[in-house]
């Protein structure tokens, strides 16, 4: 078994489903928590990571890790896995790396992603990991770089994106 994948099943073994974390999380934890709440399985993760075969397993402030692993239910007419499976994992990966420096009340949206796909990825590929790190963090906006590659270090795609801060509405009282 390799490094990535014994990660991986020891990511496995603590995960707590699919699901979304209470809604007042953002309010009480940064982003930064609750991405490390996704990883130790305090909190669900996401219900995209089970669609696409996709999950976080690292995550510190400035920088964050998905790994997926491409299969047939992810190829395109031309026998290669979509292009939207690469700018999905890259998306996430550089998107979570702006949620790590949210404060508890913020939140972010993508404004913009490019991504550039430079090589075909399959099935046979086996495990694949998208890593995003912040270039530029400030108070409204940061930009963030991501790679997609494999165990060996092959690069098969990467991308840009610019990413929003935004404060949430006021918290609903309790009733």
């Amino acid at each position: 078994m390799t490094a990535w994948q014994s990660q991986f099943e020891a990511l496995r073994a603590r995960m707590t489903g699919p699901g979304l974390p209470p809604p007042d999380t953002p309010y009480r934890l940064n982003g930064l928590q609750i991405l490390q709440g996704i990883i130790d399985g305090t909190l669900p993760f996401p219900p995209i990571s089970q669609t696409l075969d996709f999950y976080l397993i690292e995550a510190e402030r400035g920088r964050a890790v998905f790994q997926g692993n491409p299969a047939f239910a992810h190829y395109n007419p031309i026998g290669t896995v979509h292009g939207g499976y690469h700018a999905t994992l890259l998306d996430s990966a550089m998107a979570c790396a702006a949620q790590t420096l949210t404060e508890p009340g913020y939140a972010y949206t993508t404004l913009e992603f490019k991504v550039h796909c430079v090589r075909p990825l399959t099935a046979k590929i086996g495990p694949v990991r998208a890593e995003g790190r912040i270039v530029a963090g400030g108070k409204r906006v940061a930009t963030a770089e991501g790679r997609l590659v494999d165990e060996a270090g092959n690069v098969y795609s990467h991308g840009t994106t610019t990413c929003l801060f935004f404060e949430l509405p006021p918290q609903p009282a309790a009733r």
